[in-house]
């Protein structure tokens, strides 16, 4: 299993916590789901999960969810390494 395939199944167990808390009634707004998803990212995500929550007013679960899912899609599609190259296809996947 690759790591897109392992962060894939990562958000869907914080899809499926977010829902069954939300079959018990607990309202979690979108931006709190959007930072329990982050803070839940292992710490190999530092320098993007700081790009994505200093780099915009507002985040929503959906954006990130996408840039998260885009941005392992391309280090495996290109084999990215380097901590460097990872940051930046963080910020270009942020200025689409």
């Amino acid at each position: 299993m690759n790591e897109y395939e392992l962060l894939r199944n990562h958000i869907s167990q914080i899809i499926t916590l977010l829902n069954d808390l939300k079959n018990v009634e607990v309202h979690i707004d979108d931006e709190d789901q959007t930072m329990l998803l982050l803070c839940s990212l292992p710490p190999s995500y530092k320098s993007f999960k700081k790009t994505l929550i200093y780099g915009r007013d507002k985040l929503s679960f959906k954006d990130v969810k996408s840039h998260l899912l885009s941005r392992d899609k391309l280090d495996n599609e290109s084999g990215l390494d380097s901590k460097t190259n990872r940051q930046a296809s963080v910020l270009v996947a942020l200025k689409k």
